[in-house]
């Protein structure tokens, strides 16, 4: 996905449509530049944080990561962008979002309902090898007792995921199940708040023992 770019002037301010951002990376020197606010959210959309970009400028072509994004709080719109240029030979970990696929049978035909444990995964490759996202079937869920795994899902042989493989991604829950969790009353730790409260007790008298001997002096 290219990206064009112009290096910016800190004194001259933002050009009219463009988004100000930085280039950096362990192996260069810091680049302050700006990007078209059109182009550059429509790569956003596309690549996320996780796929290489083309910075490119002239002659000047950088790959890099979207590492960071700030945004106005009142617009939403983007203000700033944060681009990470790795070592393209060495493996780097960034977060790929997990994108659920299909409709369960067991939420389609015996009413269950589908929950979603992980919603993103930690992945290991090299930078031109991250995948922008991974698919999850869950059209396999058809049982209560059906569960995607992390070892479930498909991935190059190029990209090692982080997590432990038994760890459950989704499953499809009856309906009566996620009920009865929700109506079960919160209990306290009545034993745990007593200790609490006996313990600033006991530092309150300490404190009108230790003002008491102020006073006498």
């Amino acid at each position: 996905m290219k990206i064009p770019f112009k290096k910016r002037d800190k004194a001259k301010g933002i050009s009219e449509g463009y988004i100000a951002g930085v280039l950096y990376g362990p192996e260069m020197d810091n680049v302050v530049l700006e990007v078209d606010s059109k182009e550059f959210e429509k790569s956003y959309e596309e690549v996320g944080e996780t796929s290489l970009v083309s910075l490119e400028s002239g002659s000047d072509k950088y790959k890099a990561l979207i590492h960071e994004i700030q945004k106005n709080p009142l617009t939403g719109k983007i203000t700033h962008v944060d681009f990470y240029q790795p070592n393209l030979k060495e493996k780097t970990e960034v977060a790929v979002p997990l994108v659920f696929e299909g409709e369960p049978p067991a939420v389609k035909e015996l009413g269950g309902t589908l929950i979603k444990n992980i919603l993103e995964v930690d992945v290991k490759a090299l930078p031109e090898e991250l995948p922008h996202d991974i698919k999850v079937d869950v059209t396999g869920l058809v049982t209560f007792d059906d569960v995607v795994a992390i070892k479930d899902l498909k991935v190059s042989d190029k990209v090692e995921i982080l997590k432990d493989p038994e760890e459950v991604i989704a499953l499809v829950t009856p309906i009566k199940d996620i009920e009865e969790d929700l109506e079960q009353p919160i209990e306290e730790d009545v034993e745990s708040v007593e200790k609490v409260e006996k313990e600033r007790k006991s530092e309150d008298e300490e404190g009108d023992e230790e003002e008491a001997e102020e006073k006498d002096k």
